[in-house]
């Protein structure tokens, strides 16, 4: 009981600074524009504006900027620009971005001329990363995957909407044809969305993804005397529909973080791999959560399950006000 407790005031504390897709990586872009010279942009995006610009990229040790770069402040990030330009090819070179703390990251896309396209991933313990002679597909699928994983941790949002399926069916073996459901329809929309087949705009997409997870926590809250609504009988129905509308959210990060040309099949299976790793991770947590407390506090299951719905609804409730007013 103490777990779940502490897991419904964490519910709580997280309201006012949880927002939909919180995985947004910061990017770095380098482009060969013509033999030797380079456009270089970059973004990332940081809690607290800076009281001091941050040192640019540092580039390969052959390569020399063509002027000091472009160092400003956007929004919630600090972006930049500039030229530089290189003695020969950047191939088995190193590429760094200084000042990553915490759990921040950064995407780097290197397009050569007449070359395959690169990327790859810099973080707070390597911030530095080597540009590869030879690009693999490789690369690309261990850059994405942990991409995936990372954004079902981090977006807070899916990972309400898959914790209240599980506290709402309970039994471990519909909840695996739940989550396989999911998995399927979110996988379809995604693949959809990201190759430019369908497309929704963002802003109504998590508004109703906060609608979805309030609908959850409502149905949770049902009394159990009450007959049996769709949702309760068959959750597995509601959880490919809803899955549908979380594929486009899914979607709508991805094409944040952007694709590889030449390997973007690759980029999205890997993606998609990653985030269903991810919420296997905590479909397994919550459900050996559940049997510890069945297993040891079996008369406060019923209020713990209430409790967590309620912090789960009042969040829903509250982004989904945010996301309609903002």
């Amino acid at each position: 009981m103490r777990l779940l407790a502490a897991f419904c005031a964490f519910l709580m504390l997280m309201v006012p600074a949880a927002r939909a897709d919180e995985l947004r990586p910061g990017y770095l872009e380098l482009t060969e524009e013509r033999a030797g010279v380079w456009q270089l942009g970059w973004k990332l995006p940081v809690s607290t504006a800076p009281t001091e610009l941050p040192s640019p990229p540092l580039i390969p040790e052959n390569c020399q900027y063509d002027g000091a770069p472009e160092i400003g402040v956007s929004g919630n990030a600090i972006v930049g620009s500039g030229e530089f330009t290189c003695e020969g090819g950047i191939a088995g070179q190193a590429v760094a971005m200084p000042g990553l703390i915490g759990q921040a990251d950064m995407l780097v896309r290197i397009q050569p001329l007449e070359q395959p396209s690169q990327a790859l991933r810099l973080t707070a313990r390597e911030p530095s990363a080597a540009i590869a002679v030879q690009p693999s597909t490789t690369q690309v699928l261990q850059t994405y995957f942990v991409l995936g994983v990372e954004h079902i941790l981090a977006g807070w949002d899916h990972l309400l909407f898959v914790i209240a399926l599980v506290l709402l069916i309970g039994d471990w073996r519909r909840v695996v044809v739940a989550a396989t459901a999911f998995t399927l329809s979110h996988s379809i929309t995604l693949a959809a969305a990201a190759l430019g087949f369908v497309g929704l705009p963002q802003r109504p997409v998590e508004a109703l993804i906060a609608l979805s997870i309030l609908f959850l926590a409502l149905e949770i809250l049902r009394p159990h005397d009450e007959k049996p609504t769709l949702t309760k009988r068959l959750p597995w129905i509601v959880a490919f529909l809803f899955g549908l509308l979380h594929g486009f959210g899914f979607a709508g990060a991805l094409n944040a973080i952007g694709l590889p040309e030449g390997d973007i099949l690759a980029a999205l299976v890997a993606f998609n791999v990653g985030v269903e790793a991810g919420q296997l991770l905590v479909v397994a947590a919550v459900l050996a959560l559940l049997w510890a407390v069945r297993r040891f506090s079996a008369h406060l299951y019923a209020p713990a399950i209430r409790s967590s719905a309620y912090g789960i609804g009042i969040i829903g409730a509250y982004w989904l006000v945010d996301r309609v007013i903002a």
